[in-house]
């Protein structure tokens, strides 16, 4: 009872902090959205936000959101991944990928409680049908985050795609398990000081790349 008491005073905790610095971040960096909007809209054709279907807590779809980093129907023209130097991806858009810049948009889901700041990355439905059973209950069991360990762990995963002949295939058989792993250990231990320490590690690995 009281374990269950302290799980639901931490998420209470854990949507608060979300709240305010979701609000915060979008008050801050809105002279950066503005700047970032206005290239994305004048380098390439198309619209500022990128938006996908994404699988979130218990199973709720909602569209993700991310400044648009590459061309119009992209999702019509190759893989839900991105493989090394991909073709799709605009100039900006790589910038922008590179800096994590284009997540920032995310803060819009933090703030409408689609995601957190901190929690397993949100998959396409297609690919969160393969999940095993047991883990796609823990993994759902949170609100789906802007950033994670795998986010820290596989930050340039397209790299690393790049080098097999069947990117996809590797993606689900050997990514896939090692994130959902990451997720599962998240789950298991999350508190708020884990989100603090993976926050901090977040924005040190952006600039510092093995």
């Amino acid at each position: 009872m009281f374990n269950n008491l302290f799980k639901a005073f931490g998420n209470i905790i854990k949507r608060i902090f979300d709240i305010v610095c979701s609000l915060m971040g979008l008050i801050i960096l809105s002279p950066l959205f503005i700047i970032i909007a206005v290239l994305v809209k004048y380098t390439t054709p198309g619209p500022v936000f990128f938006r996908q279907i994404r699988v979130g807590h218990y199973g709720h779809e909602f569209s993700i959101y991310k400044f648009r980093t590459m061309v119009v129907n992209a999702e019509n023209m190759g893989l839900h991944i991105t493989v090394g130097d991909d073709a799709r991806v605009t100039i900006l858009g790589k910038f922008l990928r590179k800096t994590k810049l284009d997540e920032l948009a995310q803060l819009i889901n933090v703030l409408k409680g689609d995601m957190s700041l901190v929690g397993p990355r949100p998959e396409v439905p297609e690919y969160v049908k393969i999940y095993p059973q047991e883990i796609k209950d823990i993994v759902l069991s949170v609100r789906p985050g802007i950033t994670d360990w795998a986010s820290i762990k596989m930050i340039d995963e397209n790299l690393l795609l790049a080098k097999v002949n069947n990117p996809e295939q590797m993606y689900l058989n050997q990514i896939l398990p090692q994130k959902l792993g990451y997720a599962v250990k998240y789950v298991k231990t999350r508190s708020f000081i884990t989100d603090l320490i993976i926050i901090v590690t977040t924005i040190g690995r952006i600039f510092i790349r093995k």
